[in-house]
């Protein structure tokens, strides 16, 4: 919500807390057949989008999280060729993972293409990448579209959803992550958004109950992120091969001479280092 001093401040009711941006007004604005989506001029962090009225991304920080849901998964895998994202209509995940001069096709397959639409206008540096040879943009079901995939076509799923409702609730369901695996290859590796470990406990205990079942690895991944409720945030990585640090070569990543804001061979095995709480809440 907007108020009379020109800040966007968005109310975690729940936690009792909120964030919020000085803006100096609405860019634009579209009610799409899925949600509400908006744009804000702020003073200090660039546009700011929300869906729904609840904050998705800035200019300025969104590297935060673009950086940490495709790199400590693509480096952890010898060698991702085929990758598919599910949601990441902003298109920052696509750009993150064609960076990687291995991989050979990146499928993106978000359900509402008004997302797209107002990121190449307002966040165009985020679809530098769309055009790339490699990249297929879907704007579809990104359930049903898992479910028709052919066994064992893909080497990273990254699930780059909003929060489970909407139209990502089934993107936290057992019936999902069963497709998941199927499309996987042997070494296959999927990183999902997993919400808040903080405020939030519940998704990822039910996230990671979900994907035990399926799955004989699944690891948490931490990083701080700026615009979401209390500044760190999770990815659950899952797999039936690769070990996020057993199998990690750090070298790799320097190798790669990627020119990235935060992700680095360091921050990679950091992020798998989980606080007391959380282990005990995910019965560690």
């Amino acid at each position: 919500m907007t108020d009379s001093n020109n800040w966007y401040i968005e109310h975690f009711e729940r936690t009792g807390s909120a964030i919020g941006y000085r803006i100096t007004g609405k860019l634009d604005e579209v009610q799409s057949p899925f949600q509400k989506i908006e744009i804000f001029q702020t003073t200090d962090w660039g546009n700011l989008m929300t869906i729904d009225g609840a904050i998705m991304l800035t200019s300025k920080d969104n590297f935060f999280y673009h950086e940490m849901i495709s790199h400590p998964v693509l480096f952890t895998h010898a060698a991702p060729k085929r990758v598919v994202i599910i949601g990441g209509g902003d298109c920052g995940t696509l750009r993150e993972v064609l960076k990687h001069k291995g991989v050979e096709s990146v499928t993106q397959c978000d359900i509402d293409e008004q997302v797209t639409v107002m990121a190449r206008k307002h966040f165009p540096e985020l679809c530098d990448s769309n055009d790339d040879a490699r990249a297929e943009l879907l704007f579809d079901d990104g359930v049903a579209y898992m479910a028709n995939c052919p066994a064992g076509s893909v080497d990273v799923v990254i699930v780059d959803s909003t929060e489970p409702f909407g139209p990502a609730k089934e993107l936290f369901g057992p019936a999902f992550y069963k497709n998941v695996k199927r499309i996987l290859t042997e070494d296959g590796i999927v990183a999902s958004q997993a919400g808040s470990p903080f405020y939030e406990i519940a998704t990822i205990q039910n996230l990671f109950r979900i994907t035990k079942q399926i799955f004989s690895i699944v690891e948490v991944c931490l990083f701080n992120n700026l615009t979401y409720p209390g500044g760190l945030w999770a990815f659950m990585f899952a797999t039936n091969g690769l070990h996020p640090i057993r199998d990690f070569v750090p070298a790799r990543v320097k190798a790669s001479k990627l020119k990235l804001n935060w992700y680095n061979a360091e921050i990679h095995a950091g992020s798998f280092a989980l606080p007391n709480f959380l282990k005990k809440a995910i019965g560690r």
